[in-house]
């Protein structure tokens, strides 16, 4: 599989990037660096790298330039509706901050029991355990998220 991503001859899924981010220990975002910026970033909507689940029911879309190592990551996550989509684990000391902007949604971990979130609602949890993102609703759910790694992995 990954031979066929180094040739363009397949695209990832979110989920095979996350594996493989997990795998080689490094912040998600670094798999999708560019060059550096500096100054101001404006970030077009219309020019966002958005990555989706396979079947397209889960999007992720950063809200931040990907200009080399950072310990903070911003998201906006869609969730089709009634659509449940499971992440594993992220490094140790990884924490999850959600707000969720539109839609109800439940926060799980390995660890807690599911937590249900309505707009304007927000957790914070630590991600370094298996979690999973559920859309409770008929319509599609939209969630920021905010990452905040443990230390700056170089």
């Amino acid at each position: 599989m990954l031979g066929q991503i180094e040739t363009g001859k397949s695209t990832p899924t979110i989920s095979l990037l996350w594996k493989i981010a997990t795998a080689l220990d490094v912040p998600f975002a670094n798999l999708l660096a560019a060059q550096t910026a500096s100054g101001t970033a404006v970030l077009r909507s219309e020019e966002a790298k958005v990555l989706s689940s396979s079947d397209g029911r889960f999007s992720s879309r950063a809200l931040f330039p990907f200009d080399g190592e950072r310990r903070v990551e911003f998201y906006e996550l869609r969730l089709a509706p009634n659509h449940r989509e499971d992440a594993d684990a992220h490094a140790p000391g990884t924490k999850e901050n959600l707000i969720v902007v539109k839609g109800v949604v439940e926060i799980g971990t390995a660890q807690t029991r599911p937590v249900t979130l309505g707009e304007g609602d927000a957790i914070l949890f630590e991600a370094d355990v298996a979690h999973s993102y559920r859309n409770l609703g008929s319509t599609e759910a939209v969630i920021y998220l905010v990452m905040t790694y443990v230390e700056s992995i170089g």
